[in-house]
This record gives structure tokens, C-alpha cells and sequence, in this order.
């Protein structure tokens, strides 16, 4: 599954910065969610961080993105796997000639 912030958020800044895959984002009046990126913190923590941190309950489950288990495994495999080319590839620019 994937999380969705609803309209109730008040924009404390709190959760943005806990999200170890970088999946929320302030839109364009309140934070989103990325559904692409958002693993429900598996393979990261025991419980989604942001629900956790969030002082009005405004983070429920995206009704279009119900993900087993499984799923968000293997979301956080590749995931995993884009950071680390991306590191390799960012390191490779740092080489001298």
C-alpha cells in the first residue's frame, strides 16, 4: 500500500523529513505522498514514519494504491538499487581525468 496525505494537513513540516524513501513532498497547498516511492517505511522501520510524527491523523492508506507485503519488498528493493546507481553515477563525475 501506499499512504495518502488528505486536506486535513496543517503543514507542520514534521513528516517530509522522516520519509527514508523521500516520497512526500510539499505540492502545490499541502504535502503529497508519492505512491512510487512510498514503501510504508518497509525495510526501513516497523511503522510508517509520518503517520507516527503526524499530530492530526491525516495520513490513511491511498484507496488506489492497496500493496501486499510483497509488493512493497520489491518496491524497496528497486528503490534501493535507483539510490545506488544514482550514488555510483553521482561518485563517477567526482573522478579526476
Amino acid at each position: 500500500m501506499a499512504l495518502i496525505i488528505t486536506d486535513e494537513c496543517i503543514n507542520c513540516d514534521v513528516c517530509e523529513p522522516e520519509c527514508p524513501n523521500q516520497a512526500i513532498y510539499m505540492g502545490a497547498e499541502i504535502y503529497q505522498i508519492d505512491p512510487h516511492k512510498c514503501t510504508e517505511c518497509v525495510g526501513h522501520f516497523e511503522e510508517p514514519q509520518c503517520v507516527q510524527v503526524c499530530p492530526v491523523a491525516c495520513i490513511p492508506v491511498h484507496p488506489l494504491w492497496v500493496e501486499d507485503q510483497a509488493t512493497l519488498w520489491q518496491k524497496y528493493r528497486r528503490l534501493q538499487l535507483e539510490t545506488k546507481k544514482l550514488q555510483s553515477t553521482d561518485a563517477g563525475h567526482l573522478l579526476p581525468d
